[in-house]
């Protein structure tokens, strides 16, 4: 199988294949899917290869044998709207994730760029070096390779500086903050986050009972501080949750003066400050302060992931503390995360040898490149209904509405298109941003966007709110 994934593993990009195979026909009858050795002939890959990438999918139910007849699947039929005036969030996620949707709701960077291939190369040669132990030595807070490479690139001084014993890694970014909560004792606390603030912290923290205060954005993207002033001297904030340079899924950033003064006022108040750190690689042009270099570690944390820049295949999520080591060492170990050392390994590779960083240019380019047709679209076909922030990296832009409208039913209207957004009410728990929704510049197949863009249009007219 040749082409620009020819260094997968084979039943990999044979499985992958055929995922799509299953996903071209809408029909509520089962279809016929090529033959182990039609597949073989044309894939160009042994039948063993075939045979395994089917039984994959066996085991995840979307295909079945028929002895003497061959493989079958049963192909979701034609759109419905599944929405039942029910959970919005989960309408997003079900009908995103039906075949032939433009889905722009989603925040997946990588997906233009991905690193996988690379990855599963060196992944490959790394089992060459490395042969599985009967019982290989576990290490609950993350492999040292990797946490070695992340504490060098988040070392910018000898003041300012980390150490693989200040790393943990955990199997992805949930499951570590989920630990965080825990370590810093948040329940029934106060916790103050940006707004628009992404969903999965939102709901993370809502369902784990910690009282959020949300501190919207400026228009220009700075971070209002008279706000946050009066928010620690009249609530008993016990944490306060800052991006490192972009506010997603705004895409804006504050200005290093804004950032200097937030950090001088932080200071001044004994409150834990969370950086957020997942798209702190992502921006378009060079970048300015972060808050870890404006603030002292002694009640400074940050996390992120390696999935926005590498993609699916590196889930994992990760956090930075030099001073909760005990609790969260302790923490990890009950978790018993279960992770892959050479996959870890591969990544800790990718960032000592400059891959990361070559990587990096080019999906910072490509990003760009896509965020400019969006908004040239924008401008010409829906200049006089939408604003838009002007994003500053990241893979979304952040559109409100000029006229008032029900978004939630322009949501709706377009799933009938076949096309999915994020209603803005989903970054917020207040109620906040009803007005705005989110669209991804970067998506997957080949999609009309220009024709989408229409359909928004036309449900924003149709929606509008006298």
């Amino acid at each position: 199988m040749k082409g620009p994934r020819e260094t997968d593993f084979a039943y990999q990009a044979v499985y992958r294949y055929l995922t799509t195979l299953i996903s071209e026909p809408v029909s509520d009858t089962r279809v016929r899917l090529p033959s182990l050795r039609q597949l073989a002939q044309r894939l160009n890959v042994s039948i063993s290869t075939i045979q395994y990438a089917y039984s994959l999918l066996e085991k995840e139910w979307r295909v079945y044998s028929v002895a003497k007849s061959g493989y079958f699947a049963l192909p979701m039929p034609a759109i419905n709207t599944l929405y039942s005036g029910h959970d919005l969030l989960e309408t997003v996620y079900v009908n995103a994730r039906r075949p032939g949707m433009l889905v722009l709701s989603a925040d997946e960077p990588a997906l233009l760029q991905p690193l996988d291939s690379p990855l599963l190369l060196l992944e490959r040669e790394l089992l060459r070096q490395y042969p599985r132990a009967p019982q290989p030595v576990s290490q609950p807070c993350g492999e040292l390779e990797l946490r070695t490479a992340l504490a060098a690139r988040y070392t910018t001084s000898a003041v300012r500086c980390w150490h693989a014993d200040d790393v943990f890694i955990g199997a992805d970014l949930r499951g570590v903050l989920e630990i965080l909560i825990d370590v810093l004792a948040l329940k029934d606390t106060t916790v103050v986050v940006e707004s628009p603030c992404d969903w999965v912290i939102l709901r993370l923290l809502q369902s784990a009972s910690v009282r959020v205060i949300e501190w919207p954005v400026l228009a220009d993207g700075g971070l209002d501080i008279d706000h946050l002033e009066e928010l620690l001297e009249t609530e008993s904030v016990r944490l306060v949750m800052v991006s490192s340079a972009l506010n997603m899924p705004r895409g804006s950033r504050a200005s290093d003066e804004n950032r200097l003064s937030v950090a001088h006022l932080l200071e001044r108040h004994d409150t834990w400050v969370l950086e957020n750190d997942c798209y702190g690689e992502l921006g378009f042009e060079a970048d300015g302060l972060r808050f870890r270099e404006l603030l002292a570690p002694e009640r400074l944390i940050v996390f992120s992931t390696f999935e926005k820049i590498i993609g699916p295949e590196a889930p994992y999520g990760f956090l930075l503390s030099r001073h909760l080591s005990a609790e969260l060492q302790r923490h990890f170990l009950f978790r018993a995360f279960r992770l892959s050392p050479i996959r870890q390994k591969a990544i800790a590779r990718l960032y000592s040898n400059g891959r990361i960083d070559q990587h990096l240019q080019v999906l910072r380019r490509r990003l760009k490149d896509g965020k400019a047709q969006m908004t040239q679209l924008l401008r010409e076909r829906l200049g006089e209904a939408l604003h838009f922030v002007e994003p500053q990296g990241g893979a979304t832009i952040w559109v409100r509405s000029l006229r008032r409208v029900d978004v939630r039913q322009v949501f709706l209207r377009l799933l009938k298109q076949q096309v999915v957004i994020a209603p803005g009410e989903l970054f917020s728990l207040r109620g906040l941003h009803t007005q705005h929704l989110r669209l991804s510049h970067a998506f997957a197949g080949d999609h009309d966007l220009a024709a989408a863009l229409g359909f928004l249009g036309d449900a924003l007219r149709l929606e509008a709110i006298d």
